[in-house]
């Protein structure tokens, strides 16, 4: 059954509604006092200017830079994890749907995510990433290969950098099998699927865990009058969707989780069990002369998040599929302006995978 879509609860930054213990803090004070609360353990509430918590959290992420003088791939993540810790305790109050701080952006999502609530309080990060969304949402983001904007949802996922993309449309311009129907496994903000229907796809289904995204593509879907060309499922994987096809797509979390993931991480990181169950079922959606396309990165290899290759495993052990082609692109370099340690990107090429089942595929 393909899923209601009214039925459907967005996830949202979860809101402060019982009394907590904060300490307020106004613009005047130093940082390092803000700081050293938030390292105690305490809550502090902004209450002068919204720039007043930039400027905090500008100083938290500089000491923790300070104090973590490894750069490697996994010492920057256990910074940006501490980062997330104790920026999270750092407040904002919204009253009637708008930030109670001089000189704040106005946010679109309080009103549409939070209609219910007159006064809650929200962690200034999760605030920041309502900010960007918004913007986002408004303005659209332009992505290779397609003629128009993409306008993600609050808590979608969407890609912010495209090789895999032009990857992924050479391959579809030199695609010569049925294009009747395609499954798009983790849908996200739709761009796969947007790819796919302009090179002459009939029916896409498209599927995913994350209900802000199902509700992202069926708003564009609307704003674009492809609602008859798109069956959307909420759930896991394969969800409940029953399609047998030719082509089956999935852009996967490239890299091994080390931690507890949740929302969007979900998008980045996976579960040691994740591409074991994909390829199960799969071979339950793919029709006998049908071809598995997986878009993949070497990433996690040369970070050393990972020593094994799930695609490369599945291939020498699963006994379901043959590759048919794979394809490389090398990805760009790091824009200058990050500060942030990159040098791994010199070695970082995005895959293109073709898989088959081996019952089809001729010796």
């Amino acid at each position: 059954m393909i899923t209601a879509i009214n039925k459907i609860r967005a996830n949202r930054p979860q809101p402060i509604l019982t009394a907590i213990e904060i300490i307020p803090y106004k613009n005047r004070m130093d940082p390092r006092e803000a700081i050293e609360a938030l390292l105690a353990g305490f809550n502090v509430l902004i209450i002068d200017f919204y720039s007043t918590g930039l400027n905090v959290l500008q100083a938290l992420k500089r000491i923790i830079e300070e104090n973590q003088p490894d750069q490697s791939f996994n010492a920057q993540q256990r910074s940006r994890r501490l980062y997330q810790e104790l920026s999270n305790r750092l407040l904002l109050l919204i009253r009637n749907h708008r930030l109670i701080v001089r000189k704040a952006p106005e946010i679109g999502w309080f009103k549409i995510l939070y209609p219910e609530l007159d006064e809650f309080l929200l962690p200034f990060p999760q605030v920041q990433g309502l900010n960007s969304a918004w913007q986002w949402y408004e303005n659209g983001i332009a992505m290779p290969g397609l003629d128009r904007k993409i306008h993600p949802y609050y808590g979608t996922y969407f890609p912010t950098r495209f090789e895999h993309l032009k990857l992924f449309d050479k391959w579809l311009i030199q695609y010569k099998g049925e294009k009747k129907s395609a499954l798009d496994i983790g849908i996200g903000c739709g761009v796969l699927t947007f790819q796919m229907l302009k090179h002459g796809f009939e029916k896409i289904c498209g599927t995913d865990s994350n209900p802000n995204a199902i509700i992202s593509v069926n708003e564009d879907l609307k704003k674009n009058n492809l609602l008859s060309k798109i069956d959307l499922f909420h759930g896991d994987l394969f969800a409940d969707c029953d399609l047998k096809t030719e082509l089956i797509v999935f852009n996967p979390p490239w890299i091994p989780a080390s931690h507890s993931i949740e929302g969007l991480d979900k998008a980045i990181y996976y579960d040691e069990d994740l591409y074991p169950r994909f390829f199960a079922e799969a071979t339950k959606h793919l029709d006998a002369d049908g071809r598995l396309v997986i878009l993949f990165s070497n990433l996690a290899q040369i970070t050393k998040s990972s020593l094994t290759h799930p695609i490369q495993i599945e291939l020498a052990n699963g006994g379901r599929f043959k590759k048919e082609l794979f394809l490389q692109k090398k990805v760009g370099s790091a824009s200058k302006k990050t500060k942030r340690n990159q040098n791994w990107r010199e070695s970082e090429f995005v895959e293109l995978w073709v898989l088959k089942s081996v019952n089809t595929i001729k010796s």
